[in-house]
């Protein structure tokens, strides 16, 4: 849809009555064979002076509608920010679980790669505790990311229709772009990450070495 430019009602003030109420006119009794052609004059002056309200009450009128344009128009701006803070608060939410699962993973990397390490060199002897529950915490740390990639795909091919509806019925503009999530993109790269850990534990690929 096309960005209109409102018109700013500053620029363009209703006109004014600068004509005072004609006062009511005293017939003298010299006058009294004029009064038919003073009161006339009167009359007239009353009927300008209707003129001039009628054309201030319409100046007046055509202000408050460009107000109301103007209004409108902000309205439109604010509920398409609205839907951008939106988006932007759920790509806060899926980094916040990329941090919960990231120091899942991590931690239950390190703690499996530590205690391996130590028994290869025959400081510990074998167990699998430490190996159960590192391959534990980086599960965990898996299911977050799935989870949480899960609930932000849905929410935002929602926020999407909303927005497309939004722009159908002439609500948003919908001049920005809804662009591609980054958090997204790394939420999968570290589940896969995840998966390779869990992998290397599981089955003794050593993929990282």
């Amino acid at each position: 849809m096309a960005d209109p430019t409102p018109t700013d009602p500053q620029n363009e003030m209703p006109r004014s009555v600068s004509s005072p109420v004609p006062d009511i006119p005293e017939i003298r009794e010299d006058q009294k064979g004029e009064a038919s052609t003073i009161y006339s004059h009167y009359r007239s002056g009353l009927s300008r002076h209707r003129t001039q309200m009628s054309d201030h009450r319409t100046d007046l009128s055509e202000h408050r509608t460009r107000l109301s344009d103007r209004r409108t128009e902000l309205s439109m701006r604010r509920t398409g920010m609205g839907l951008q803070r939106t988006r932007m608060g759920a790509d806060r939410t899926l980094m916040a679980e990329i941090r919960t699962a990231l120091s899942l993973i991590g931690f239950g990397f390190t703690l499996y790669e530590a205690f391996r390490s130590l028994g290869d060199s025959g400081v510990l002897a074998g167990t699998v505790s430490p190996r159960n529950f590192g391959l534990v915490l980086i599960l965990l740390g898996v299911a977050i990311l799935l989870g949480g990639i899960w609930r932000h795909v849905q929410f935002a091919q929602e926020l999407r229709a909303r927005r497309k509806m939004m722009i159908g019925e002439g609500l948003i503009h919908g001049d920005s772009a809804y662009p591609v999530s980054v958090s997204l993109l790394v939420a999968i790269g570290l589940m896969f990450v995840g998966l390779a850990a869990a992998a290397n534990i599981i089955f003794g690929f050593r993929l990282f070495g």
